[in-house]
């Protein structure tokens, strides 16, 4: 109680100093363990009732919109069904399916990528047993697997998800003897807001605390939890549009991967530029590794992405898990959106 009070004087002085421009602080940061993270931050100042919108609105999307990496299927030949036991090993296979569940996985991955545990007994199987993909790493090695109690061989493949949210498994085992896992993506664990009033009750502090898995710092969730929510309320910020056609040959502009600076000069002045001002990548066939290649270069429209394919064509490469072939993708969605042919034999 007392770092609190201390923590709310620090935001009074700085509210005195500053009247109009939000702050926002973290004033305790710890490590409880690998596997449990915590952070309290605040902001202000806000006017009455804004402490509340922006508490409620960063809880469920700290809670919601923040994706984390799983382990989702577990593949064995030698194992009949999920409740079965084998000679040699002292767990269960659902005892052993429970441990890989509670894995903490770090990736980048989007999508899926598979891993695998290859081990001989007798020993312990932990968690730093598992091959994994450069992509992906394991947040606390020292989760515990199984104990092989025998010099048998112990060999399992392990299906990777990065997603959002839950995911339940399906009742039934597929016939490749793979056995799916509940998944709880969410790194965020918990989340708290808590409202300071003063200045006759006119003003608002607001105090965020938040607990994660250790696969992201509390401060990382924030950052991401606040991009997620711009991304969520972009399409407002811009008028709403007639639905203009894409028709008539007169409007059609001829592109070609080597000709952007040529043709954008046609292009600013066309009726075209508001229509696919009005089209954010999230609505065209992008896979999601490349939507969020292009997000953090703060492409959103067709475009944007337009205009960053004529300005800075060189700087797509530098991406980080950009391949040439995002490129042709790329270059497919404007074609079509544009309804001219593009030279793919270029490439």
């Amino acid at each position: 109680m007392i770092q609190s009070n201390k923590n709310i004087t620090m935001v009074r002085e700085k509210v005195t100093v500053s009247t109009r421009t939000l702050q926002w602080n973290c004033v305790e940061s710890r490590t409880d363990s690998k596997r449990l993270h915590y952070g309290r931050f605040v902001l202000s100042p806000l006017m009455k009732g804004q402490a509340d919108t922006i508490g409620i609105a960063m809880r469920r999307a700290l809670l919601g919109e923040i994706e984390g990496t799983c382990i989702t299927r577990v593949k064995s030949e030698n194992v009949p069904h999920e409740y079965s036991t084998i000679a040699g090993i002292q767990e269960s296979v659902h005892e052993i399916l429970m441990n890989l569940k509670e894995i903490v996985l770090r990736s980048n991955v989007y999508g899926t990528c598979g891993a695998s545990i290859c081990a001989r007994g007798p020993g312990y199987i932990t968690a730093q047993d598992i091959i994994l993909p450069p992509c992906v790493e394991i947040v606390d090695n020292t989760q515990h697997i199984a104990r092989l109690t025998e010099p048998i061989d112990f060999f399992i493949g392990l299906e990777i998800e990065r997603n959002r949210g839950y995911l339940i498994k399906s009742p039934h085992i597929f016939q490749d003897r793979s056995y799916p896992l509940d998944a709880v993506f969410m790194p965020v664990r918990n989340v708290n807001h808590s409202i300071h009033s003063y200045g006759n009750e006119k003003q608002e502090i607001l105090f965020l605390e938040i607990w994660t898995n250790g696969s992201l710092t509390p401060k990382e969730a924030l950052q991401e939890a606040s991009r997620n929510l711009i991304d969520l309320f972009i399409p407002f910020l811009h008028k709403e549009e007639e639905n203009l056609p894409l028709e008539n040959n007169q409007d059609t502009v001829s592109l070609s991967p080597f000709s952007f600076h040529e043709k954008l000069e046609q292009f600013r002045n066309n009726k075209k530029k508001k229509a696919l001002q009005s089209i954010f990548i999230d609505q065209s066939e992008l896979s999601p590794r490349i939507y969020n290649c292009l997000k953090k270069s703060n492409i959103y429209t067709l475009f944007d992405l337009f205009d960053f394919l004529n300005k800075r064509q060189e700087d797509l490469m530098k991406m980080e898990y950009f391949r040439l072939e995002d490129l042709k993708q790329m270059l497919g969605i404007l074609e079509k959106h544009f309804t001219t042919d593009l030279p793919k034999n270029r490439f």
